[in-house]
């Protein structure tokens, strides 16, 4: 069932008993692969205990699991569905955050580096890339629909690290963004390789969703409540002003120059 997004995998998230079955090695914190089970159902996700965080000098309030559900909470408030389904809840080392595993669909280019001035058509240029000594390139990402809905969604979350491999296209033609922990910071931290429509005109479609997703953020409200819950009280302010900035300038934010725009490694 990996890749669906109904409440009941939410509630077998939450609910089923997880076994852990490996390691993500790779990751800078502790990543772990799992299956979950509850009532006869079973799929496999990813287990991130609060105490296999490494401590960050800026993100010095809360924890990383609880912002990776922040982010998941403000992808369903968009109705865009951009993260898998993610919870909060006890694990075999404790608290941590639960994620639906998604297998992404190795064939779709999302990244590329072209030999050329230009992006091309279905591109997007982000900037030059060094890839030898002696050699640059242009790095460029996909123009479509779902991927400029991230970069809006990541503009609100204020995503610190939005890698090419925190991208996960499925075969169906649906795109997932994960590993959100470094976001939500009071401070612009926007780090992204979706720079392709810095300056542009927001969307109509984004611009309705943020305008709705203003309402959902007044104080009191339902999503502000879990919220709450999740991230300080800074932080959530911090939310509802980018939200309100998405709102008046209309277009997609250009990098700040006080902080390094693209994560590294960018991949």
């Amino acid at each position: 069932m990996s890749g669906d997004r109904t409440p009941d995998v939410v509630d077998l998230l939450s609910r089923g008993e997880l076994t852990v079955r490996g390691q993500v090695r790779e990751a800078s914190n502790a990543v772990l692969f799992c299956s979950v089970a509850y009532e006869g159902e079973r799929t496999d996700c990813v287990y991130k205990p609060v105490r296999g965080e490494r401590p960050l000098w800026d993100f010095p309030d809360g924890n990383l699991a609880r912002r990776e559900v922040a982010a998941y909470e403000l992808s369903e408030a968009t109705g865009w569905g951009l993260v898998p389904p993610t919870v909060l809840r006890e694990g075999p080392y404790g608290e941590g955050m639960v994620q639906l595993w998604v297998e992404a669909d190795p064939s779709a280019a999302l990244l590329a580096l072209v030999d050329d001035e230009e992006a091309g058509e279905g591109w997007k240029a982000v900037g030059p890339a060094q890839v030898a000594e002696d050699r640059t390139a242009l790095l460029v990402h996909a123009d479509t629909p779902q991927l400029r809905r991230m970069a809006v969604l990541d503009a609100v979350i204020n995503n610190g690290d939005r890698k090419g491999g925190h991208l996960l296209p499925v075969p169906d033609g649906r795109l997932y963004g994960i590993d959100h922990g470094v976001s939500f910071h009071v401070d612009d931290k926007l780090r992204t390789l979706l720079w392709g429509w810095a300056g542009e005109e927001l969307t109509e479609e984004a611009t309705a969703v943020l305008d709705r997703l203003g309402g959902r953020l007044a104080p009191g409200t339902p999503l502000a409540e879990r919220l709450a819950a999740l991230l300080t009280g800074a932080e959530v302010d911090a939310l509802r002003e980018r939200v309100a900035v998405l709102r008046r300038t209309g277009r997609h934010p250009v990098p700040s120059g006080q902080w390094p725009a693209i994560p590294w490694p960018p991949v």
